[in-house]
This record gives C-alpha cells, structure tokens and sequence, in this order.
C-alpha cells in the first residue's frame, strides 16, 4: 500500500448533529486514502463500523431532479435492451428511497430493492417499491437464490465504493445474477477524480476508489467479466460498467478496451502519477482560503447551498466554519435544523437564502451545479453570485 492522498482528520459526512448535540464532542477519524501497486484499488481503511454509518442514512436521491431523471432514463434503456418484462426480476442493491425501481414498477417489471438504511428503505415502501432493510454480501444472495430469485438485472449506483468487504460484495452479485442475466454498478471513476481534482468526494462511506482496471480484476476473482462501460456525467464523472458471468453470451463491447488503455496511458498502473496528486490538494485548500477570507475581509456575506458528503469533507479539510460560512440550506427536510458535522454549520430550508440575501453562495454539491445554478438565478436580483469549489476555487460569472 502506497501513499496516495491525506484529508487529515474527519467526522463521519453524514453524522449531523441536532440541537441538543452542540454541547458535546464528536468523533473524527482518518481520510487517508491509500493505494494498492498490485490491483491498483484506492482504499480507505474502514475506522467507521457500516452498521453507524448506514443504519438511519441522511441521504435522499429524489431530492435531484437531475438524478431522478438519470434514472429514469437508465431504466428505460435497461428495459429495451435487455427486453425486460412481467417475466423478469430486477433487482437494486442500495435502492435508497426508491428513486429507480419506481421506473420499474410503473413499467410493471417485478423487482426488489436491498437497502440497509431503514429510515430511507420506509420512504421507498410508502412510495409503493418493494424493499427489504438488509446489507447486501453473499449471505444475503445466498437467501435470494434459494428462494428462486436470482435476477435477470442487478442495477447498483453508487454502492460498489461503499461496500467495505469488496470480495464478500461482488461474490453476492455473482450469486445473485442469472447464468444470462447483466449487472450494471456506477461508480466516480477514479481517473475522473484525479483529472479534476474531486478529493472531496472521499469520505468514510466511500471505502474503495475504482477504475475500471480495478473492477475487471475484481470481477474476474468471482467469475464476472466486464462486457460494456459508459462514461456518465454524475457525480463529476462517473462509469456504469455492465458486467455478467464468464460463460454468458453478451458481447463484448469495444468501449472496454478503449478505456482500459485509456487509463493506462493516463498512468493509472504507475505508482508516480498517484504520488503527485497530494500536492494537488493542498493547493485546492489554499486557492478556496484565499478567496473566502478575501471576501469576508471585504464585509460579504457567504452562505452554502447543500449540505451532501463531499461538502462536508471539503469544509472540514479546509478548516470552514461559521465565521466564514453564515449557514447552508438543503433541499432534504430531514437536514433542516440541524448542523453540519465538524464544522457545525447550521442546515436551513431554502427559503431561508431567500430572506438572508447573500453575496456569494458556495455550491457545495459542485456535480449539481448547471441545476442549481438554474434553481437559483433570481439571487442575481439583488447582486448574489455563485462560488464554485472544484476544480479550483472560482466565482461564476
């Protein structure tokens, strides 16, 4: 294992506070992401046990409307290209609060979602998606197989990084899925991360960083292979791989091998291109400092717009706290009135910016910025303007 980046210490991103929290401490733990010269994974070591960070989880996908429809739009390809009907089982694994298999069930395409945050799970119940509140591994598929219900798809969006035993995990999947059934897993693309410098993106849920280098090994240890990638625009850059059994028919797309050398080139198997991206970082931290603290010398007001897991983990790096950021707002009432980790930032409901009218708003979930932006052009009315953090500190204009 070699040094890749050090976040220092943080709390878990999405432990917010209430109240009553603000008199007492708080638990901060390693962000120092290593990486492996043998299979390339980038991985943080698991210092938060899942079962606290995922057991009552404070993120709702259907509070994006951009998301939302990323979604949509996937389960109406899955359905086409794979001819998906009443016969068919599609299967989630961290399905949230239903936000895709409701796509399905509209379709009426049988399926199940697996999510081990009860909280969330009741939303997606109480939206009509079937779902059971579970840790998805290989005991859990095993169950699922026994009982006939081995998937025709398994759709996995954002829950490969945060599966703390990798080999416990894809060994379900394989379980899981049919002997002609197709797997798709989206994931930041590690190479993304490096290009523009998302370093926020790692926190304590995220345990693994992947290339698609890294999944095809993964998946060839549990007799999986890799038949088709796309480059997705979510979360800054993201992959969605397709994946099936060794001995299944799909073909194999020439998208793979375009990307795997791709990488290569990029210096993702060269342990140098991973040992300069620290000094990247720092960088970042100083450039978004110099800008903050100009402002508010200058008498600004800032605020934050969202209150997500990279926000959390840019703002404790940096050292951002109340005296620079007056509060955020979020979109998720289940934020509201409380505090930010760390920091202890308060979360308000967006109204809340309204009556503040800020200078500068700091846009924290950076991946939703073209949607923000859009939500909040009025601020523009009386002078407010956007900050944005990644790649690089800047005001838009």
């Amino acid at each position: 294992m070699q040094p890749f980046v050090d976040l220092g210490v943080s709390p878990p991103c999405e432990s917010f506070l209430t109240e009553q929290d603000l008199d007492g401490g708080e638990a901060f733990y390693p962000l120092d992401v290593k990486i492996c010269d043998g299979c390339w994974l980038a991985q943080l070591g698991e210092f938060v046990p899942p079962e606290r960070i995922f057991g009552e989880y404070a993120y709702f996908s259907s509070f994006s409307k951009a998301w939302l429809e990323h979604a949509a739009r996937y389960c109406s390809a899955m359905r086409e290209r794979f001819a998906l009907g009443r016969d068919s089982f599609v299967l989630e694994v961290a399905s949230n609060d239903g936000y895709l298999l409701r796509n399905f069930v509209a379709s009426a395409v049988p399926c199940l979602g697996v999510e081990p945050a009860a909280n969330v799970a009741k939303a997606a119940i109480e939206a009509g998606v079937p779902t059971e509140v579970a840790f998805f591994g290989r005991a859990y598929a095993e169950t699922l197989a026994a009982s006939g219900r081995r998937a025709d798809l398994i759709a996995g969006n954002n829950v490969l990084a945060q599966a703390p035993d990798l080999n416990d995990f894809v060994a379900g999947l394989a379980i899981a899925l049919k002997d002609e059934g197709a797997l798709t897993l989206e994931f930041p693309h590690l190479l993304k991360l490096m290009a523009e410098n998302q370093f926020d993106t790692i926190y304590h849920e995220h345990f693994s960083y992947f290339s698609l280098t890294t999944v095809a090994k993964i998946f060839a240890a549990h007799g999986l292979r890799v038949f088709d990638v796309e480059e997705l625009w979510t979360h800054g850059g993201s992959l969605r791989v397709f994946g099936c059994r060794l001995g299944a028919a799909h073909r194999e797309s020439p998208r793979v091998g375009a990307l795997l050398r791709k990488e290569e080139e990029a210096g993702l198997t060269r342990i140098s291109t991973y040992a300069s991206f620290n000094r990247q970082v720092v960088e970042t931290k100083w450039s978004l400092l110099d800008l903050l603290i100009g402002l508010k010398r200058k008498g600004k007001r800032i605020v934050g717009y969202g209150a997500p897991g990279k926000g959390n983990t840019l703002l404790n790096y940096c050292g951002v706290r109340a005296d620079i950021l007056d509060f955020t707002v979020d979109r998720n009432p289940y934020k509201h009135g409380r505090y930010l980790p760390g920091t202890r930032i308060p979360i308000y409901a967006p109204e809340r910016l309204d009556a503040a009218r800020p200078d500068y708003v700091l846009i924290l979930p950076w991946n939703l910025r073209e949607e923000i932006v859009g939500q909040l052009a009025h601020i523009r009315g009386w002078g407010g303007r956007f900050i944005v953090p990644i790649p690089t500190p800047a005001i838009v204009e």
